[in-house]
């Protein structure tokens, strides 16, 4: 499989767990805790397999991205997290972080 398609999934589990915390209430109830804890070990192992053939800044920063811009976005329409100009700007500003060190990561 393609290393930036498991980077891809990577980044989406990293979105999963990092939501799933919220639902965890401190690791205190079950279920969410087992999901949130499979998700980051999932996303760990991605993480490290498409870093098999990837640069390591690169995949990381990537995987970062991904997390941090899911989160946002499902914080808002999960948790009703503001959606303001400013964070819609930084969120636009990653986006354009991400596809650049996509754009310029060296061929697999």
């Amino acid at each position: 499989m393609s290393p930036w398609i498991l980077l891809l999934l990577a980044g989406l589990l990293e979105t999963g767990w990092a939501v799933g915390l919220k639902y965890t209430d401190g690791f205190t109830r079950l279920w969410p805790s087992l999901l949130t804890i499979a998700a980051i070990a999932a996303s760990m192992l991605l993480l490290s397999l498409a870093a098999r053939q990837l640069p390591i800044g690169t995949a990381y920063a990537i995987w970062v991205g991904i997390g941090a811009l899911g989160t946002v976005l499902l914080g808002s329409i999960l948790f009703g997290e503001p959606l303001t100009p400013a964070r819609l700007l930084f969120v636009l500003l990653l986006i354009v972080a991400l596809a650049g060190l996509k754009l310029t990561g060296s061929r697999t």
